[in-house]
């Protein structure tokens, strides 16, 4: 089986009988189109103790699930399926015993290939960003988990300095901000963060003032990522392997660039990419994934600047790492090749 991203533990920040248990469930999102050795969404169990998983077992078959995420009552997935000229998503309910998948529905993307689903903190919509396609939807969540049709959906415009990664707009992430009234939309082919308003309750997104923060150009803004104290923000450039920090101003949800730095160690002279960026639970350190140079970048956050310093990279049994995340303990990371 080919693993492609390793997507969401399931509930562990909002079940709190998890918090306190050996072992926990987790959920891998996967390409099935690339070489068909894979059929969809997996689960392991993951134990807190020894650090290890359990092999994964396929508990949904569906088409391209690269990106999943939990409901916050831990009863719902939610999956997008990344096509290139189309795209969906996809509901699953969560079969409490074994942690298997019940699919309840699927509703279009509002674009193509969408490529990172969320969930607003209110758990009313589910939000995507469209790769292909430029775009950003919101998808409300009905009270049985299924999902409706696309509320909104906003067409993103523009094109940067990379000639063939930038020639027009491609949303690579979705996020919202501490308090739910914002969304940013890592935009890989503007340079830009996009910033809107969100209406949790009209399932909505409209842009903000300011619309956006701009990122060095080439720089291909992927993830991003909110620090615990909500007074930073980070996101990860995958193009020119480096983080951009930003003070957050909750107010007017206006990011602020405060440094750049970058992911790979010096004298470096292969080709790389980045990928994902995480914030430890804890708040003092960042972690950001090279695919190529093929490691984890680790950083100290200063807690009064929100700058980085760097750390050190982990490249041990590490290769291609598209995803990873740190478990709620803060001991493990689990990075997916």
């Amino acid at each position: 089986m080919r693993v492609e991203m390793f997507m969401s533990v399931v509930g562990l920040l909002i079940v709190p009988a998890l918090v306190a248990a050996e072992s926990i469930p987790v959920y891998f999102g996967t390409y099935t189109a690339a070489d068909g050795a894979s059929k969809g969404i997996y689960r392991s169990t993951f134990d807190l103790e020894t650090g290890k998983l359990s092999d994964p077992i396929l508990v949904a078959e569906t088409r391209n699930p690269s990106f999943v995420a939990i409901h916050q009552t831990g009863r719902f997935l939610y999956a997008v399926s990344e096509m290139g000229g189309s795209g969906g998503v996809s509901a699953f309910a969560i079969v409490p015993e074994s942690g298997e998948l019940k699919l309840l529905n699927q509703q279009p993307s509002g674009g193509a290939g969408p490529c990172h689903v969320n969930i607003d903190l209110t758990g009313k919509n589910v939000l995507v960003a469209n790769y292909s396609s430029g775009s950003a939807s919101v998808i409300p969540i009905q009270p049985d988990g299924k999902l409706g049709t696309p509320t909104c959906v906003v067409q993103h415009e523009g094109s940067s300095v990379n000639p063939k990664r930038q020639a027009g707009p491609h949303a690579h992430s979705i996020n919202v901000s501490p308090d739910n009234r914002f969304a940013f939309v890592a935009d890989l082919g503007l340079d830009k963060v996009m910033i809107y308003r969100l209406d949790a309750d009209k399932g909505t997104i409209v842009a903000n003032k300011p619309a956006f923060a701009s990122v060095k150009p080439g720089a291909g803004p992927r993830h991003f990522a909110f620090h615990p104290s909500g007074e930073f923000a980070y996101v990860i450039n995958e193009l020119a392997c480096t983080i951009t920090a930003f003070s957050y101003d909750s107010v007017a949800g206006a990011l602020t660039e405060i440094q750049t730095i970058t992911t790979l160690p010096e004298g470096f002279s292969g080709t790389s990419s980045c990928a994902e960026v995480r914030v430890h639970p804890n708040g003092k350190f960042l972690y950001g994934s090279n695919r190529g140079h093929d490691s984890i970048a680790a950083y100290w956050i200063d807690p009064e600047k929100g700058t980085l310093t760097f750390v050190a990279h982990q490249g041990t049994d590490i290769k291609t790492p598209r995803n990873f995340n740190i478990d709620p303990s803060g001991k493990f990371c689990l990075v997916a090749n």
